[in-house]
C-alpha cells in the first residue's frame, strides 16, 4: 500500500486506503444519497490509478488521477475540482455488491 509523505497534494492515509480496497473496472452505489456509476482503473505497473463518476440522472460528476511517485510518496491530481471533494467521495461512496 502507499503511503504518503506530508507534501501539499498528497490525500490522506484513509483516502489511501479505501482506494486500495476499491476493485478496478465499472461498478455503481451511493454517494451524498444518490446512485453514481464509477469507473476505476490503474495502468500496467500501477504508478497511475484515474477515477471517473457521474451521478446517475444527475450532473454531479468526480474524477482524479492518483500518481505514486519514488520514495512512496504520491501525488493527488483532481480534474477542476476541489481536492476535499475527491477525497470526500472516496471515503463516502458506498459500493453495491457486484
Amino acid at each position: 500500500m502507499a503511503t504518503a509523505t506530508s507534501t501539499d497534494d498528497a490525500p490522506p492515509a484513509a483516502f489511501l486506503a479505501t482506494l486500495e480496497d476499491w476493485p478496478p473496472g465499472y461498478g455503481e452505489g451511493v454517494y451524498a444519497g444518490r446512485r453514481w456509476g464509477v469507473t476505476l482503473a490503474e495502468s500496467p505497473d500501477r504508478r497511475r490509478v484515474w477515477l471517473y463518476g457521474e451521478e446517475l440522472g444527475g450532473a454531479a460528476r468526480v474524477s482524479f488521477n492518483l500518481y505514486r511517485l519514488a520514495g512512496r510518496r504520491v501525488a493527488l491530481r483532481p480534474c477542476e475540482m476541489p481536492a476535499a471533494s475527491v477525497v470526500a467521495f472516496v471515503l463516502d461512496y458506498r459500493a453495491e455488491s457486484r
